[in-house]
C-alpha cells in the first residue's frame, strides 16, 4: 500500500512538472501566426509616410545617400589605411572594423566573422572583431551611469586586446541596437533610440581617436516575438531612428559633425548599413522574407545554422561590404 501510494505521489509530481514545463515552454515559444504586420519596410514606403513620418533611408524618401553626403564618405573610405597599435600609418598594420550592439548584434557578426575571414576578397589586413554583448541595450552603453556601462565598454577593450590590436586601430564600427522593454508611443519610442544612438556616436569618437565610419543597422522582424523584450512595432520603428539620426547629420548639426574642418568632430561619418526588416513572410522588393523557423524559441532571436535568421543577416552584411562604395576601397583586397 505504501509503495502504491508512494508511486501515485511520484507520478503526481511528474505530472505537475510536465505540466510547469509545458506551460513555461508555450510561454516562451514563438508566435508563429503573426506571418505578417502590414506594415511596410522603410525601402519601400520611399515618400510615403508612417503615422505622419516619411519612409526612406535617407532625406526626401530616398534609399539613395545625398550626393555630397555620398562624396565625403567616399573621400573617408579612401583614406583608410593600415594602422600600427599607436594609431600611426604602416603598410603591414591593421584596419579594425568592430561591432557595436546587443544580443543580436553579437549573434550575427559572430557568424559573419569566419564567413569574411574564409572570404578570398576580404582585405587580409582587415581585422574583423565582434564587440557586441548580449543584454547591453543602447539605454545602457550609452549611459555612464548605468551599472553595466562600464562593463561594455571595458569588454570592448578586452576584446580588442585579446585578438592583439588596440583601440587606435579601429576605424569602421557596424552599431545595431535596440532598447529592452520599450513603452512609449510612436514617435516617442524611436525619439528616445535615436538620441541613444548619437550618443553611442560621440562615444565611439571618444574611444576611438581613428574612427572614421559607422554604418547603422535597425533590426530584423520581430512579429514572432512572444515576450516583451523588443516585439513589433518597436523593431519596425527602431528603422525611423537610424534614419533621423543619419539625416541629423546630412543637415550639418555641429552635435554630429565628422570634419575637422567644420569644428570638434563629435562623431564619425554616418550612414546605413544593410537595412534588414522585412514584413514576415510578405516578401520585400528584393524578395527578403523572415519565417519563424529562423528564429529561436523566443521569436526574437536569430537562430543559427543554414538558412537561418544569423546567417542571413551574416550573408546580408558581407554583401554590402563587398558592394557599397564606402567599404569597397577598406573591405577588399587590393590588387
Amino acid at each position: 500500500m505504501k509503495r502504491t501510494l508512494l508511486s501515485g505521489f511520484m507520478l503526481s509530481l511528474l505530472c505537475a512538472a510536465a505540466l510547469v514545463f509545458a506551460v513555461v515552454w508555450r510561454a516562451a515559444a514563438s508566435d508563429c501566426a503573426t506571418t505578417s504586420t502590414g506594415l511596410v519596410p522603410l525601402t519601400e514606403l520611399g515618400a510615403g509616410s508612417y503615422q505622419g513620418m516619411q519612409g526612406g533611408l535617407y532625406p526626401g524618401g530616398s534609399n539613395t545617400c545625398p550626393t555630397a553626403h555620398l562624396e565625403a564618405g567616399l573621400q573617408i573610405a579612401n583614406s583608410i589605411v593600415p594602422l600600427k597599435p599607436n594609431g600611426k600609418p604602416k603598410k603591414k598594420g591593421s584596419i579594425v572594423l568592430l561591432s557595436i550592439g546587443m544580443s543580436n548584434t553579437t549573434m550575427e557578426f559572430s557568424t559573419f566573422k569566419p564567413m569574411a575571414d574564409a572570404d578570398p576578397d576580404k582585405n587580409w589586413k582587415l581585422v574583423l572583431v565582434d564587440g557586441a554583448q548580449g543584454g547591453m541595450a543602447a539605454n545602457i552603453i550609452a549611459n555612464p551611469n548605468d551599472p553595466k556601462y562600464q562593463q561594455f565598454w571595458q569588454t570592448v577593450d578586452d576584446r580588442l586586446e585579446q585578438v592583439g590590436v588596440t583601440p587606435r586601430q579601429v576605424q569602421i564600427v557596424w552599431v545595431k541596437q535596440a532598447d529592452i522593454q520599450p513603452r512609449a508611443a510612436f514617435p516617442n519610442d524611436a525619439l528616445a533610440l535615436q538620441r541613444e544612438l548619437e550618443e553611442i556616436a560621440h562615444i565611439l569618437a571618444e574611444r576611438f581617436p581613428n574612427i572614421k565610419i559607422a554604418y547603422y543597422s535597425s533590426r530584423i522582424y520581430a512579429g514572432y516575438a512572444s515576450t516583451t523584450l523588443n516585439p513589433e512595432p518597436f523593431a519596425y520603428q527602431s528603422g525611423f531612428a537610424v534614419k533621423w539620426m543619419i539625416e541629423k547629420q546630412i543637415n550639418g548639426s555641429p552635435d554630429l559633425n565628422y570634419a575637422p574642418a567644420l569644428g570638434e568632430v563629435r562623431a564619425p561619418w554616418l550612414a546605413w548599413g544593410p537595412y534588414l526588416w522585412a514584413d514576415g513572410l510578405t516578401p520585400r522588393a528584393d524578395g527578403l522574407t523572415w519565417s519563424c523557423s529562423q528564429y529561436n524559441d523566443d521569436g526574437t532571436h536569430p537562430a543559427p545554422g543554414a538558412g537561418k535568421a544569423r546567417e542571413m543577416v551574416a550573408d546580408m552584411l558581407l554583401d554590402f561590404f563587398k558592394r557599397d562604395v564606402t567599404a569597397t576601397p577598406w573591405f577588399l583586397a587590393r590588387q
